[in-house]
């Protein structure tokens, strides 16, 4: 992390702050976030609300530190939300620095699609970029009555960490109506399940899966479920993802834990590697707290509570851990193998 940037704050009440808060998310992180080691990949999905956006006059120094702080604990990190505005995400990829990379869409166009794009966020001292990247179409037969094709388009990029190669499609499903299954949700999420198993045999090998060099395609993001019984869940799972225990036992990713918006979803199962732990990571338990000490910083009129999702998020943050190191699972292949 590159912390320069603090210096140039001319008020010492707000460097003083700032500290702080960094001290606080520092702990929390710590305390709730697994080690890297060579051997692990930490994967995360983050919808970062109106990323990029201007909301309340915009993201105070404090929230773009705690971010990039939050960020930097992991080494793959699907962002759901960003802005056309990409000023916002140079400047985390400058406090997270030179061995940060990130890949992204363009806005979307269409429809209800905010103007939004997709991002993918890694560290390149664990991760790879394949060279994979593309927005997925929806064919015309995947059309419905309500939707001719997904308004945030989703976006697929392919990476490798250790021996692992991983296919991510990450999204952002259409809201609609605050209700459990708004019927367009459900189609966006139906059809690009079924599209994306149709698929999976240009992104893996779905007949040999191989041990040592496991391939996954991953389906993650905002998918705005409320709860793991809707057709919004179902979805998913009919069309053969899934979601692995750890993930399962989990308790909401919105700010109240009650909804279950954000999800990690593999194609089939996952070859070759095991999800050894997951979280929620509630940032709100360490930093944004009280109100009162954002007097003077907040807009008068503002409930803080409202304020504090425009310069955090409206969503926590999804994780899981997975062992990407099959270096005696290779050697063993190799001891059994008859050299034909």
């Amino acid at each position: 992390m590159d912390y320069t940037d603090i210096r140039n704050v001319k008020e010492a009440r707000d460097r003083k702050r700032i500290l702080a808060a960094l001290g606080d998310i520092r702990k929390g992180l710590k305390a709730e976030i697994p080690p890297k080691t060579s051997g692990n990949l930490l994967l995360a999905s983050w919808n970062i609300r109106e990323f990029g956006g201007r909301k309340y006059g915009g993201r105070i120094p404090d929230a773009m530190f705690c971010i990039a702080e939050c960020l930097s604990r992991f080494d793959l990190i699907a962002v759901q939300e960003v802005r056309s505005d990409l000023t916002a995400l140079k400047r985390i990829m400058r406090y997270l620095g030179p061995q940060w990379d990130a890949v992204y869409s363009d806005v979307s166009y269409a429809d209800g699609g905010n103007s939004e794009r997709l991002a993918f966020l890694y560290n390149k001292a664990k991760v790879s970029f394949s060279g994979l990247a593309g927005e997925l179409v929806l064919p015309m037969k995947g059309a419905t009555d309500l939707m001719n094709q997904i308004a945030r388009t989703p976006f697929i990029c392919g990476f490798q960490a250790g021996w692992a190669k991983f296919n991510l499609c990450t999204v952002h499903i259409y809201y609609g109506k605050s209700v459990a299954e708004d019927p367009r949700r459900v189609d966006e999420i139906e059809t690009l399940a079924e599209l994306l198993a149709g698929k999976a045999k240009d992104y893996i090998d779905v007949d040999r899966r191989v041990v040592y060099s496991p391939e996954n395609l991953v389906l993650l993001g905002d998918f705005n479920i409320f709860a793991r019984d809707d057709a919004t869940f179902a979805a998913l799972t009919n069309n053969g993802f899934v979601i692995p225990d750890k993930l399962q036992a989990l308790p909401g990713s919105n700010v109240k834990q009650d909804k279950f918006y954000d999800q990690i979803a593999f194609y089939k199962d996952m070859a070759g590697i095991e999800c050894d732990n997951a979280g929620v990571f509630d940032f709100y338990k360490y930093i944004f707290r009280d109100g009162t000490v954002y007097n003077g910083v907040m807009q008068d009129g503002a409930s803080f509570n409202d304020w504090r999702t425009y310069q955090m998020s409206d969503h926590l943050i999804m994780w899981c851990e997975f062992d990407v190191d099959q270096t005696d699972v290779y050697l063993k292949s190799l001891a059994e193998w008859d050299g034909s």
